[in-house]
């Protein structure tokens, strides 16, 4: 991968994210949009306990209605070039999402997250959706630098930043109040001149 660190230029056109990406045979993530409301409502739905431990929002999501209107914000945030929400389909069927929280353009820099139905965790599914969100920031849109905020003790996302050799910067104090209590959030990133994408193992 080439070494993004220098030399940069301002566009007077934001390149915006790709509304489909291949991860590969069977695994793809596209750009969620209001047809998908009915299908990850139920996903949502189907998980509220498993994705309560580490998401803040489920309660807020309480039919496809409040889900279609979620959508909707994303789009314009997507048209705006502040952020990107995509689902994950595993064979045509949603699973999950993933997207870039914001994206600050001027420093060619953002921020991920994701989540994934439980029956699908520990299959290495998730660490794949990021490397091919991760290349496609580095490689297509030219960003430099990456971050992924982690809940200190979620486990399975800390496995994951590791997986994708991100740094560990620091930890924020209460940085999410998660329906009862503050959580603090290890910060973690990425630039482009340190890693090679196609040498992450899923």
């Amino acid at each position: 991968m080439p070494v993004r660190g220098r030399g940069y230029k301002k566009s007077s056109k934001l390149e915006l994210p790709y509304p489909l990406l291949v991860v590969e045979e069977g695994l793809e993530l596209h750009l969620l949009r209001s047809k998908d409301a009915l299908e990850i409502f139920s996903v949502i739905d189907s998980n509220r306990d498993y994705l309560k431990n580490w998401l803040p929002w489920i309660d807020d999501i309480k039919t496809p209605l409040d889900e279609n209107n979620f959508i909707q914000s994303t789009l314009k945030e997507y048209e705006n070039g502040k952020g990107v929400n995509y689902s994950i389909k595993l064979n045509n069927q949603i699973i999950g999402n993933i997207g870039l929280n914001w994206m600050d353009y001027n420093n060619r820099s953002c921020g991920v997250g994701y989540w994934l139905s439980e029956e699908f965790t520990n299959n290495g599914i998730m660490t794949k959706c990021c490397i091919g969100l991760m290349k496609h920031c580095f490689d297509d849109l030219e960003f430099h630098r990456l971050v992924l905020e982690v809940a200190v003790n979620n486990l399975p996302s800390i496995a994951i930043a590791n997986r994708l050799g991100m740094r560990l910067e620091g930890v924020t104090k209460d940085r999410e109040w998660l329906y009862d209590h503050f959580v603090d959030a290890n910060l973690y990133a990425l630039i482009a001149d340190e890693i090679s994408i196609h040498e992450i193992k899923p």
